[in-house]
């Protein structure tokens, strides 16, 4: 057996537990019953790790593993439906919390599959389009998309340009969508698209429509090259006259208005996300700080690794203490969408700063994949974007406090 040789006392850090931080107790008083679905979660990620780290590397997505959460009743969202098991709005920010901790990508897996996807059916569909899909895509036996974003609409969505004619018996949809999660997993796709209907009295409404990827005209291509979210797919998607019949109409969805009250549902799910994320990257650094032995020490003992930290516990504490507060809201019915939007605002903010901290604390080994901080800053880069932009979360917030629209 050889000896180590000088230079290399350690080869690598175990800093990926779970540590439960929770300074304020602010999770302490969770009810059992949301306990236990918390506790699959981290069962699950526990299970799943080691696969999603390699899957995220090579930008593969692992359709089993939505459908492994689908099986364990994790992609319901708090979405309230007979047919659904309902969580609270405390175990929905849970679940979304404790995923994304794990792996940012399967937290995009419960934002797209349950939160967009599953929340839009269950909202606005006919029964018998429940019928059909809505066990289907509770379990994730088939994967679903949400298309409202475009090339050139993004944060002006409300400017979609995809359209649906009306053509005998049945629509034709022809446009295109950007950045759709499962949008080229060979499932279903719910298409916002505008009236183009003269005469019709739903002429320039927007209406949401059912679409089955395998229908001729749909092309999902997948986008490459990303360096966030690696381990699930985002679509290009192309709509070459695709025909679709009548009742591929989703009867509840008749504006605008309708897609931006799953889009309010879902902020607040990426407020609790952008915690898991945070949460990673301070219990690694703080695990990190122990272990590691620089100048005869550990980095823990230095003044200024103890202040840095206790910066990211600050922070992390409020980002926690905002998702708290916002369950309770919503559990009392109380939440307003701007709610949603300034938690969404600070919490993917105050994780951008965390994660940035972490690495730099973890010098080089920060930039490995093996130690989680830098794939969670990544990921963080994305959710800062997706379900509203830092700008667009600020105007809607301004809009709401002064009573003056600063919109273009």
């Amino acid at each position: 057996m050889t000896s180590a040789l000088p230079g290399e006392a350690v080869s690598s850090y175990d800093v990926t537990g779970r540590l439960g931080t929770d300074y304020y107790a602010v999770f302490a008083d969770t009810p059992e019953a949301d306990r236990a679905v918390w506790q699959r979660a981290q069962d699950f990620i526990d299970e799943v790790g080691d696969r999603m780290q390699e899957a995220w590397d090579r930008a593969e997505y692992p359709l089993d593993l939505a459908e492994r959460m689908g099986e364990l009743d994790l992609l319901n969202d708090g979405i309230e439906h007979p047919r659904l098991t309902h969580f609270s709005p405390l175990a929905a920010g849970l679940v979304n919390m404790e995923i994304s901790r794990g792996d940012g990508s399967l937290g995009t897996v419960v934002a797209v599959q349950g939160g967009l996807a599953l929340r839009t059916l269950a909202l606005f569909g006919s029964a018998e389009q429940q019928d059909a899909w809505l066990e289907p895509i509770a379990r994730a036996a088939l994967p679903a998309a949400f298309a409202l974003t475009e090339p050139d609409h993004g944060s002006d969505s409300v400017s979609l340009e995809t359209v649906a004619r009306r053509d005998g018996d049945g629509w034709v949809i022809r446009g295109t969508k950007k950045w759709i999660g499962n949008g080229a997993s060979g499932g279903v796709t719910f298409v916002w698209a505008r009236i183009d209907d003269e005469g019709g009295d739903a002429h320039g409404a927007v209406r949401c429509f059912l679409v089955e990827q395998s229908t001729p005209g749909y092309t999902g291509t997948v986008i490459t090259g990303k360096a966030s979210l690696r381990g699930i797919h985002q679509a290009h998607i192309a709509l070459d006259d695709v025909r679709v019949g009548l009742d591929a109409v989703l009867p509840g969805a008749k504006s605008f208005k309708d897609a931006s009250t799953v889009l309010y549902s879902t902020r607040s799910g990426v407020a609790w996300s952008a915690l898991g994320h945070a949460t990673a990257c301070y219990e690694a650094a703080l695990q990190y700080a122990q272990q590691r032995t620089q100048f005869g020490r550990p980095l823990a003992r230095f003044q200024m690794v103890q202040e840095r930290l206790a910066q990211m516990l600050e922070e992390l504490t409020a980002m926690q203490l905002y998702c708290r507060h916002l369950a309770d809201l919503e559990q009392s019915g109380g939440l307003r969408p701007t709610q949603a939007s300034l938690a969404k605002y600070h919490n993917t903010r105050a994780a951008r700063r965390i994660a940035s901290v972490a690495r730099d604390l973890l010098g080089g080994n920060g930039i490995l994949l093996e130690n989680g901080v830098m794939q969670h800053m990544a990921d963080i880069e994305a959710i800062h974007t997706y379900e509203g932009t830092e700008s667009v979360q600020a105007l809607l917030i301004g809009r709401d406090i002064t009573g003056m629209s600063a919109f273009a």
